[in-house]
C-alpha cells in the first residue's frame, strides 16, 4: 500500500487518491500542515500539491522544501489547472516528479508512486556523480604561492608603506579596501586592494553606466544584427519561464542580458592620481599576496570577479573559469593588458583556456611574462 501526503482543500481530489482504500492518504490544507509533519517525511511515498493554495503556493512549497523531499527520497507531484507541455517540460526539469492536470484521475498516483520514487533515485544519483568536485591547489602549487608571496611582501614592503603615505596625503578614508570578491566554485571571500579611488566611486558609478566600454561595444553589436523574430524560423526553446521562443529570439535576450557583465572606463575619472600610478604599476595588487597565504587566491589564476559579474556568468559557456584557482595575474593580463580593443568575450575566452591548461610550469611561464606587461600602460 502507497502512502501520500495530499497538499489542497479538494476534498474529492483527496478520496479519489484513497482508490478504495488501496492507498492511504495524509490531507493537509497547506504549507503549515506541510511543516507540521516534516518528521515524518520519509513514512511517505509521494508528495501531492495543488498549486493554488492559500499562503505559499505548490511550486513554492517545492522550491523551500525541495532539500527535504531529495534528502527522504520523497517524489513531488504538482497539480495545475492547464499545464501546457512547455510549463510541463519546465517544471519537470526543475526537479519535480510529476505534473499533472487538475482534472486526472488521481486514482493513479499511488500505483506509479513506487516508480517516481525510482526514477528520482536515479536522477539525484546521476547528479552526484556528474557534480563538479570543489577544486583543490595542488600541493606543489600551494607551496610555490607561500613562498612566492612571503617573499615578495618582504621585499615590497619598503614600497608599500610609502604608497600607503601618499595615498592618505592625497584624499580622505582608508588606504586600503576589503570588497566581496567570487573566485574558485563561486567561493566568494574577502578580497584586499589598496585604495585607487575616491571614496565615493561606487555612489558614481550608477551615473556612468553608459560609459561603460563593454556595454557600448555590445549594443553596437546589437544594433548591428538583424535578425528574424518568427517563431517558425528556427527551433523551438524552453527559456527559464517556461514560455516557447525561436533560436533567434532566445540569443537576442541572451545578449541582452549579457552586455555589460564586466565594467570598464577610459580615463575613469573616479581614480586619484596616486590611484592612476598604482594601477598602472599594479601597486595596488600587492595586498592581494596576504589573499594568497590565507588560500582565497593563488599567485597565477583568473581574476576573481565582483558579485554583479560573477552572476551574469553561470552559463556552462562561462562557468569553466571558475574550475581554475582564483590569482593575482593569469592568461588575459599578459596577453591583452593594455589592448582597449580586448572584448567581453576575449576576456572570457581566456580564462576558459587557462582554466584547461593549470599546471606549475604553465604558472612559471605567466609569471615572466607578466613582468613586462605591468609597465604597458591601459588608463581604464
Amino acid at each position: 500500500m502507497s502512502k501520500i501526503l495530499y497538499i489542497g482543500e479538494n476534498a474529492e481530489f483527496s478520496e479519489g487518491l484513497r482508490n478504495g482504500g488501496m492507498t492511504e492518504v495524509l490531507h493537509v490544507a497547506n504549507v503549515v500542515g506541510l511543516h507540521n509533519n516534516l518528521g515524518r517525511l520519509s513514512n511517505f511515498d509521494l508528495v501531492v500539491s495543488d498549486e493554488n493554495l492559500k499562503g505559499l503556493s505548490g511550486l513554492g512549497i517545492f522550491e523551500r522544501y525541495k532539500a527535504q523531499f531529495n534528502e527522504s527520497l520523497i517524489p513531488y507531484c504538482l497539480i495545475l489547472d492547464h499545464p501546457d507541455k512547455y510549463l510541463r517540460l519546465s517544471l519537470l526539469r526543475a526537479g519535480i516528479s510529476e505534473v499533472i492536470p487538475i482534472k486526472s484521475d488521481p486514482s493513479i498516483l499511488g500505483a506509479r508512486a513506487p516508480f517516481l520514487r525510482s526514477m528520482l533515485k536515479a536522477r539525484l544519483s546521476v547528479a552526484e556523480i556528474s557534480k563538479p568536485k570543489e577544486y583543490r591547489i595542488p600541493t606543489s602549487k600551494r607551496v610555490f604561492d607561500i613562498i612566492v608571496a612571503s617573499f615578495a611582501l618582504l621585499l615590497f614592503s619598503p614600497l608599500l608603506i610609502i604608497v600607503a603615505i601618499l595615498i592618505k596625503l592625497e584624499s580622505k578614508g582608508p588606504i586600503g579596501y576589503t570588497s566581496k570578491r567570487v573566485g574558485t566554485g563561486y567561493k566568494v571571500f574577502d578580497f584586499y586592494k589598496l585604495r585607487s579611488m575616491y571614496v565615493d566611486a561606487d555612489q558614481r558609478m550608477a551615473d556612468m553606466k553608459h560609459l561603460n566600454q563593454y556595454a557600448i561595444a555590445a549594443q553596437e553589436k546589437e544594433e548591428s544584427t538583424v535578425l528574424p523574430l518568427s517563431k517558425e524560423s528556427g527551433p523551438t526553446l524552453i527559456y527559464k519561464d517556461g514560455q516557447p521562443m525561436s533560436e533567434e529570439e532566445y540569443l537576442i535576450i541572451k545578449r541582452k542580458q549579457q552586455a555589460g557583465t564586466f565594467v570598464k572606463f577610459v580615463d575613469d575619472p573616479r581614480i586619484t592620481k596616486v590611484g592612476k600610478f598604482i594601477r598602472n604599476t599594479s601597486i595596488d595588487e600587492l595586498p592581494q599576496l596576504l589573499n594568497v597565504l590565507k588560500g582565497d587566491m593563488s599567485i597565477v589564476g583568473n581574476r576573481p570577479l565582483p558579485l554583479y559579474e560573477a552572476e551574469q556568468l553561470t552559463s556552462d559557456d562561462w562557468g569553466e573559469r571558475f574550475l581554475a584557482p582564483a590569482g593575482i595575474t593569469g592568461l588575459w593580463q599578459v596577453m591583452k593588458r593594455g589592448k582597449g580593443e580586448m572584448s567581453e568575450e576575449e576576456r572570457k575566452g581566456l580564462d576558459n583556456q587557462y582554466a584547461r591548461k593549470v599546471s606549475l610550469w604553465n604558472d612559471i611561464r605567466l609569471i615572466l611574462r607578466t613582468i613586462p606587461a605591468l609597465f604597458q600602460k591601459e588608463n581604464v
